[in-house]
């Protein structure tokens, strides 16, 4: 049972991420963006790191 939920729920966050993007294509800029600021904040964690 869950299994069920879990699987159920997976399918609505996914289908929602994807009512946000009204294309493939604006999917995959909308996972480069996030992908390009999550790059840049462990490029500012490791700085900040680097100069303590």
């Amino acid at each position: 049972m869950k299994k069920l939920i879990l699987s159920l729920s997976m399918i609505v966050i996914v289908l929602a991420g994807m009512t946000g993007c009204n294309t493939i294509s604006g999917m995959g800029r909308d996972v480069s963006t996030v992908g390009s600021d999550v790059a840049a904040g462990a490029n500012a964690v490791g700085k900040s790191m680097s100069n303590r």
